[in-house]
């Protein structure tokens, strides 16, 4: 839970890691030289955090010690930590994470990458396997980097190893480094089930009962193409701005390749104090244009009355060039 504890030891491990200072020494000025040492732009970021809270990015030397309160403050309010670390900004960064498995018998697989780029303020909004571009020897090198890290703290079950990719020169298998483990089941493993044919959540359980993967690495395939998007009570045109209220209408599209798991209907309450998202809509197809058409066919049949959603928001995302041709970054 620690990004500074995580990097330490994932740099024993033998895992890429973003160069930049991960220390205890927290004084401003300290913090300000080692800036200076891993060169401008720097992301200041809080130890305990995640979902952005925390954050800063510094481009000016002369910013830093403004930033670097503010990143501070909100880190203590958010976690009660104001513990930061500094990292080298990635000009043009793709998010890309490995889903990885182990048993209590010694086992530990990659079930290949997932590509979560396409975010809001660092929130995950529209995530995708497999990574469009990604070379076959950059996913072999980051599936064994993501599984050395499992094994370096003997994991068990579902977990997500994500990595920090640049992509200012086309993705590499020396161009990725490791951000943060997720030790549970995150929101987009429906993505990775569909390419892979693998029930994780379903595997997580038998796991943690104490039995062992019936695959290893030779057996895990990734078939067509998987996007999720995730379906949330906000207004994207007044800031984001949360939509509470009662679902009064509430039909979900019955299309073949198309799968969504929710957690409202008709009657629900959605209220401030829990997180935004109501559904996820997943697609799966043969190729990723295929996969891009029918997701976008799903949301125009998606309907909810009685509150706002985002969804022609993540309709304009699917039409974005950048998106389209495989070249968006976050």
């Amino acid at each position: 839970g620690l990004k500074d504890a995580a990097k330490a030891l994932m740099e024993k491990a033998g895992v890429p890691v973003v160069p930049g200072y991960h220390g205890d020494n927290q004084e401003g000025d300290f913090l300000a030289g080692q800036a200076e040492t891993i060169g401008y732009p720097v992301l200041i970021k809080a130890v305990a955090g995640g979902g952005g809270k925390g954050m800063r990015r510094v481009d000016d030397p002369a910013d830093f010690a403004k930033e670097l309160k503010s990143a501070q403050r909100e880190a203590g309010a958010a976690f009660s930590d104001e513990r930061v670390l500094v990292e080298k900004y990635v000009a043009r960064p793709r998010h890309i994470e490995i889903q990885v498995f182990a048993d209590s018998h010694g086992q530990a697989v990659s079930l290949h990458e997932r590509d979560c780029s396409l975010q809001r303020r660092h929130q995950k909004v529209i995530e995708e396997a497999p990574a469009p571009g990604m070379p076959d020897e950059m996913r072999k090198a980051m599936g064994e980097a993501a599984v050395a890290a499992a094994k370096a703290i003997g994991y068990r079950g579902a977990g997500t190893v994500e990595f920090i990719a640049d992509a200012s020169d086309g993705l590499k298998p020396d161009g990725f480094w490791f951000m943060e483990m997720n030790t549970r089941l995150q929101v987009e493993h429906p993505v990775t089930e569909a390419v892979t044919g693998i029930d994780i959540a379903q595997w997580q359980l038998r796991v943690a009962g104490g039995e062992t993967l019936p695959f290893s690495q030779g057996d895990i395939t990734c078939t067509g193409c998987s996007i999720e998007a995730r379906i949330a009570a906000e207004d994207p045109a007044n800031g984001y701005r949360p939509e509470v209220g009662l679902i009064t209408g509430y039909i979900e599209p019955d299309m073949p390749g198309l799968r969504i798991d929710s957690g409202v209907r008709v009657g629900s309450i959605v209220s401030h104090y829990y997180d935004s998202m109501l559904a996820k809509m997943i697609s799966f197809a043969p190729d990723r244009s295929a996969a891009i058409r029918l997701l976008d066919r799903g949301l125009e049949k998606f309907f909810i009355a009685g509150l706002g959603s985002n969804i022609a928001f993540l309709r304009d995302l699917l039409e974005m060039p950048e998106f389209v041709t495989g070249t968006h970054n976050t």
